[in-house]
């Protein structure tokens, strides 16, 4: 079987297109040495193989996960998807590779380099997504509660279950700027869109008091004496400080991008009219 030294393959970013490019590299006897999604430039030597994607072989191979390894490698193969370890798309199809070939007992192989960092990415990737439940800071604007959130991992299919059933009334908005997505709630449905750029009108009076409160009641309850700056640190990374309000340096009220004024605004491609609470933020992609 060729080794792919030279073999690129491209795909649409989708999980159902590297499902293809897992099918596609059994189909062609070939193991490639890059998985390039739409977001990786291509490099000056690489020929790029395109793959086109096709639900029915995506289905082929991620069915045939939990029949020829296990389910808990079908679970893996869909949570290391949403990692940010670099070349993900290879290591998956390695991973699958392996599992195709030693079945079940792979999950059990951590001693190889790729089973233990596929694992290894997944656990970061659940890690950081049950901090992200703790630590996302809503700011009410109108009828709607919008955070803003800078995960490493693509955590918001994670995050979408446990906010859309704590605020199952309510209608909100969390959106990932690392990864230009967004997870709107209204009308008891969640949808993630692609967003490009979110521009937030100011926030009101009573906005700016109930973070002056949520800032006082935070200090309030510090014990003085008990204060570990290097415990907080660890259990609470300053890479999440920007976006909560109690421990946000730059600005104590953390005043946002106003909004430009306009008749209307665009959600997902589409004219969305003002009366919308939802329309009150400009969301372009």
């Amino acid at each position: 079987m060729p080794d792919g030294t030279d073999i690129v393959y491209a795909y649409d970013g989708s999980f159902e297109g590297l499902m293809c490019c897992v099918f596609a590299s059994y189909e062609f006897k070939e193991i490639p040495s890059l998985i390039r999604p739409p977001s990786d430039q291509q490099t000056l030597f690489d020929t790029a193989k395109w793959i086109e994607t096709d639900e029915h072989k995506a289905d082929r191979v991620y069915n045939s996960i939990p029949m020829k390894i296990s389910s808990l490698a079908q679970d893996l193969v869909k949570l290391g998807f949403l990692t940010c370890v670099p070349n993900k798309e290879l290591l998956i199809l390695h991973f699958l590779r392996l599992g195709f070939k030693h079945g079940g007992k792979v999950m059990t192989m951590l001693t190889d380099d790729i089973v233990c960092s596929l694992q290894k990415a997944v656990q970061h990737l659940t890690s950081e997504s049950h901090k992200f439940k703790g630590f996302v800071r809503f700011s009410v604007y109108g009828e709607v509660l919008v955070a803003v959130i800078e995960p490493k991992n693509y955590v918001l299919p994670l995050l979408s279950p446990h906010f859309c059933d704590r605020y199952r009334s309510e209608r909100f908005m969390i959106y990932d700027k690392t990864h230009r997505m967004a997870l709107i709630y209204q009308s008891k449905k969640a949808e993630l869109i692609s967003v490009d750029e979110l521009t937030l009108p100011e926030i009101d009076s009573a906005e700016v008091e109930y973070r002056r409160l949520w800032k006082q009641f935070f200090k309030t309850i510090a014990i003085e004496d008990r204060i570990n700056p290097r415990c907080q640190r660890t259990l609470m990374p300053k890479r999440y400080w920007g976006q909560m309000t109690e421990l946000n340096e730059k600005d104590e009220f953390a005043r946002w991008q106003v909004a430009e004024t306009g008749t209307g605004t665009r959600l997902s491609g589409t004219e969305v009219c003002t009366r919308d609470p939802l329309s009150t933020y400009r969301i372009s992609n």
